[in-house]
């Protein structure tokens, strides 16, 4: 376990050191979700009601901007084939990657999305739900994404080829991250939205590091 902590610990050395990943995120994340109160119109109604499927349609391509930077700087510097004859088994390497990249990409994004939330008129009660269906479902994202990001990491412009393999998989948690958030401004229960979101989380936990782990060994081989 501390190969696998000193992985991620190196992870979030080097995006914090960079700093390119985190400020793009968080600035394409921003720009984002503000460009809709321009194009809509100010009236509150409307931006309330928009205003989850905005959030997380913005978090989401906002994640996917780093998605191909979880791989392809080791595999370029010959780094990941390293790590992958290492001790730490190759499963615990994509889920050391897989937890930095959440860390340093996806996290900031839920920190200030009440910041938004408020700016979009949501309810207290949404912005609550907001950020819980976040911190449930967003790890889907970097998890699907890395068995993206590993199939396309050997590949000259894949990022357009990962955005198709990874965007059709998003939608369950799009919809059910929407519908939470929705449930609660409603004043309906949004237990079983947030179980949802749980459930793929861990089914997704379960079967995206293997895949990720095969199509890098496929990769370096």
């Amino acid at each position: 376990m501390r190969s696998f902590f000193r992985l991620v610990q190196r992870d979030i050395q080097l995006a914090v050191r960079q700093g390119s990943a985190l400020t793009m995120t968080l600035s394409f994340f921003v720009i984002a979700v503000t460009l809709f109160p321009l194009g809509v119109g100010p009236e509150l109604n409307v931006l309330s009601r928009i205003g989850p499927g905005v959030l997380w349609v913005g978090a989401l391509l906002s994640c996917m901007l780093t998605l191909d930077r979880i791989f392809q700087a080791d595999y370029e510097d010959g780094t990941l084939e390293q790590l992958m004859l290492g001790p730490l088994p190759g499963v615990f390497l994509v889920l050391a990657k897989i937890l930095a990249h959440w860390i340093t990409s996806v996290l900031p994004l839920i920190v200030i999305s009440p910041i938004l939330a408020i700016s979009l008129a949501m309810p207290g009660d949404g912005i609550i739900a907001m950020v819980g269906a976040l911190l449930v479902g967003s790890p889907v994202l970097s998890l699907i994404g890395a068995v993206g990001a590993a199939l396309t990491v050997a590949m000259r412009r894949g990022g357009v080829l990962l955005s198709i393999l990874v965007l059709p998989l998003y939608i369950p948690v799009l919809i059910f991250g929407v519908a939470a958030v929705e449930a609660a401004i409603a004043l309906l229960p949004v237990a079983p939205h947030i179980m949802l979101l749980g459930g793929l989380a861990l089914g997704a936990l379960v079967v995206c590091p293997l895949a990720a782990a095969a199509a890098l060994r496929l990769a370096v081989e």
